[in-house]
């Protein structure tokens, strides 16, 4: 039995002028909706994530208390559950599956939003890696609806270096023979493996690894960390999948529309709600400094990292110190 619900959109343009047919996104939502209906919480699900992996920040007495607040968490396209390569019929399923961009998301988000609930305020959008790149584009997107954006581990618009690591995780998992362009009669499992190894080099810092931090994960040596874990994490999904996700990521930009045609820092600064933007210190996909200069373009916004030896997974809740860290601003920032 799923513990999800299907917000069905109909056939949707895609920002690539293409037609994404019988979309849907999936979605689960935790506490009551208010009368005034200013309750709200949207956090948006990452990369290889979906609405389960989010609930880490959920619970009675964190920031996100479902007893306080109506909290929606959507599933980002492409990640199994939403409309992706492989849940959409013929002819657009597996490598047929379109483009589909953080823009793309936002919007189909927006329409959950105001068409599903009837909301037209939102308290505070929160996400983590690629739901940062969501909660900026809510920011620059819909300014007057959002009172306040906190993104963490993750940045506007993806680097150049960013987008090589990406590729870097598509092209291990293509080497597999499996692979078949896209068309696998089996999961290349060879490829998805081998994409868990590329990711572990660039999720954690290398203080983490000089210092064998992955030991408070119970694995005595690198070698077991490596094969046990890395080599599984992405095995219960599908490659198409994971692949539109991070074709996604590489396309992060959120001047990259009509609106604001390409002008970064415009529609930086264009974000007027309050913004709380917190860079893991050590994050090799996101660096702070890319944060940092993000900050310097927008209204109203406080830049502060999260000072750990995790990475870009210091906002993954993982790690408590962390996950404290994190839980312990969004509080102190939903009250300001």
């Amino acid at each position: 039995m799923r513990d999800y619900e299907i917000f069905e959109l109909g056939d949707i343009t895609l920002q690539s002028g293409e037609i994404l047919p019988q979309a849907f996104l999936a979605y689960k939502t935790y506490g009551t909706l208010n009368a005034a209906k200013n309750n709200v919480i949207f956090y948006p699900t990452w990369f290889a994530g979906q609405h389960a992996d989010n609930e880490w920040l959920i619970g009675p007495d964190k920031a996100l208390d479902p007893n306080k607040y109506f909290i929606i968490v959507p599933n980002m396209l492409g990640n199994g559950l939403s409309s992706s390569p492989s849940n959409t019929p013929p002819p657009y399923d597996r490598a047929n599956f379109p483009e589909v961009t953080i823009y793309d998301n936002v919007r189909l988000q927006h329409q959950l939003v105001t068409q599903k609930f009837g909301i037209n305020k939102i308290a505070l959008v929160v996400g983590w890696s690629l739901g940062a790149v969501q909660t900026f584009q809510w920011g620059a997107s819909y300014p007057d609806m959002v009172d306040r954006i906190a993104p963490f581990g993750g940045t506007a618009k993806t680097r150049p270096h960013a987008k090589v690591v990406f590729e870097g995780l598509i092209a291990a998992l293509q080497a597999d023979s499996a692979w078949k362009q896209g068309f696998y009669t089996e999961q290349p499992k060879a490829g998805l493996a081998a994409m868990g190894r590329v990711y572990a080099a660039w999720g954690f810092s290398q203080a983490y690894y000089l210092e064998q931090l992955f030991q408070q994960e119970g694995y005595l040596t690198l070698e077991e960390y490596l094969v046990d874990y890395w080599d599984e994490v992405f095995l219960t999904f599908d490659a198409n999948d994971l692949i539109t996700m991070l074709r996604t990521g590489i396309h992060g930009d959120i001047s990259a529309n009509q609106r604001y045609q390409g002008d970064f820092e415009l529609a930086l600064s264009k974000i007027t709600s309050r913004a709380l933007v917190m860079p893991g210190s050590t994050d090799l996909f996101f660096p702070p400094e890319d944060n940092e200069y993000e900050t310097h373009h927008m209204h109203n916004a406080i830049f502060l990292p999260i000072e750990s030896k995790w990475g870009h997974c210091s906002g993954i809740g993982q790690h408590e110190p962390d996950s404290i860290f994190i839980d312990t601003q969004l509080k102190q920032f939903l009250l300001e």
